[in-house]
C-alpha cells in the first residue's frame, strides 16, 4: 500500500478508503477472517496504533465485527456491500468528473467521454486467439492471413502490441500475457495467459516464439519460464535482441547494456 503525505488525508482515512475498496472487490471476501492487527500494520508500513484506529472506525460503520476469541471478520451483510460499492463508485465518478472538468470539458463534454468509457466496456474483450483487448472477434491482426501465423511474439501487455506494430517490420502473431511473473506483486503463472499459448503452440503450427518481454528482473524471469514450458514442443524460442539506442552514446550505457549488445553483435553488410 502506498500512502499520500501530502494530499492532507490522514493515513488512517486512506487505510480505510483502502481497506472499503479491498471489502469491496473481493480482496476481503464476505466473512472472511482480517490478518491480525500487527500484521496489517507491517504490510501497510504504517505504525500499528495507526491501522488498530482505521479498522475501528471499519469496525463503527459495519464493514467488519470482532469476534471476541476469532478475531475481526468482514461483513456478510450483502446490503452494506451493496450500498458500499455504490457510495465508492459514486466518489470515483466525482473525481473523473473534477479532473476531466479541470482539463477544460464542460459537465455535457464529461458525460460523453464517461459514456463512451461505458461503451468500450462493454464492446472491448479479450481476443480468444491472442489474447489482445479488440471490439472485434478475432481481432484484426489474429485475422489478417498476410500476417505469419508460424510465428508467435509474445508480450506481456496490449499496449506493447503497439509499440510492436508502429515499427512496422514484424509480419507474425501475438501473445498477450496480460503481465509478468511477481512474487512482490502477487502475480503467479496462473495469472496469465500462459495455459492459452501453450494450447496454441500445440494446436497450430508454430515454428517460433519470440520472448518481447522488457528486459527487467520480472521480464527475464517470465521469459526463461515460458521457454522451459516450450520447450518440449521443438520449435524455436528467440529473446528479442538487446543492446545500444540508436543516437545514444557509449559513454553512457551501462555494463549489462554494453555486454549484451557485444553477444548480439552482427556482421556489417
Amino acid at each position: 500500500m502506498n500512502w499520500d503525505f501530502k494530499n492532507g488525508v490522514p493515513i488512517y482515512q486512506q487505510i480505510i478508503q483502502a481497506m472499503q475498496i479491498g471489502i469491496a472487490n473481493g480482496t476481503y471476501p464476505p466473512g472472511s477472517r482480517l490478518p491480525a492487527v500487527r500484521e496489517l500494520a507491517m504490510e501497510a508500513g504504517v505504525n500499528p496504533n495507526t491501522m488498530q484506529r482505521a479498522l475501528s472506525e471499519l469496525e463503527r460503520d459495519g464493514y467488519v465485527y470482532t469476534q471476541r476469541t476469532s478475531g475481526r471478520f468482514v461483513t456478510e451483510n450483502e446490503t452494506l456491500l451493496a450500498k458500499l460499492r455504490s457510495c465508492l463508485g459514486g466518489a470515483f465518478i466525482g473525481e473523473l468528473f473534477d479532473k476531466l472538468r479541470q482539463l477544460g470539458m464542460t459537465d455535457e463534454e464529461a458525460s460523453s467521454f464517461a459514456s463512451a468509457i461505458l461503451e468500450a466496456r462493454k464492446t472491448v474483450h479479450t481476443c480468444p486467439i491472442c489474447q489482445n483487448l479488440t471490439d472485434q472477434d478475432p481481432c484484426p491482426i489474429c485475422a489478417d492471413e498476410s500476417r505469419d501465423g508460424g510465428i508467435i511474439c509474445v508480450v506481456a501487455d496490449p499496449k506493447d502490441v503497439l509499440a510492436m506494430e508502429k515499427a512496422r517490420e514484424y509480419k507474425g502473431r501475438y501473445h498477450v500475457l496480460h503481465g509478468v511473473i511477481s512474487p512482490l506483486g502477487n502475480v503467479g503463472p496462473e495469472d496469465l495467459k500462459i495455459r492459452e499459448l501453450l494450447q496454441r503452440v500445440a494446436d497450430e503450427d508454430v515454428r517460433e516464439v519470440i520472448m518481447a518481454t522488457n528486459p527487467d528482473t520480472e521480464g527475464e524471469a517470465t521469459a526463461m519460464y515460458l521457454s522451459r514450458l516450450l520447450k518440449p514442443f521443438g520449435i524455436r524460442i528467440t529473446r528479442l535482441a538487446y543492446g545500444i539506442p540508436v543516437g545514444s552514446q557509449l559513454e553512457y550505457a551501462d555494463e549489462v547494456t554494453l555486454t549484451r549488445a557485444l553477444e548480439g553483435r552482427i556482421p556489417m553488410e
